[in-house]
């Protein structure tokens, strides 16, 4: 166990508690969500990683998680609805709504199941 260290501050010791270093991440769009939702909903869990120095890894984590999740739920759900590179070439602006369509349905999954979990 590590010692504590104290300093005075007037007629009190209070402990000198230090946030470990973490590296500095660009955080994407998943990563904001996810930060601002432990930060406003799970404030102790945020916490607890904030001061292990773990919240950068935790919230790239999910970053990467949600990426590949979206990735794979947008193919699925295109083959499974027919849309395909025949139907970009032959109708563009059909392809762009189903797309779109099927994108927004995905985030909404990811941002359920990973985001606000």
């Amino acid at each position: 166990m590590r010692e504590i260290r104290y300093s005075r501050q007037g007629e009190y010791l209070l402990p000198d508690i230090t946030v470990p270093d973490e590296p500095e991440v660009h955080l994407g769009k998943y990563a904001s969500l996810r930060r601002n939702y432990l930060k406003e909903q799970k404030y102790g869990i945020f916490i607890t990683l904030l001061t292990q120095g773990k919240l950068n890894q935790h919230l790239l984590e999910t970053q990467e998680a949600a990426k590949e999740r979206m990735e794979q739920i947008v193919a699925e759900m295109a083959e499974a609805q027919g849309v395909t590179e025949e139907l970009k070439a032959g109708n563009q602006m059909l392809w762009l709504g189903m797309m779109n369509n099927i994108r927004q349905t995905a985030e909404e999954t990811i941002i359920s199941e990973l985001i606000y979990s």
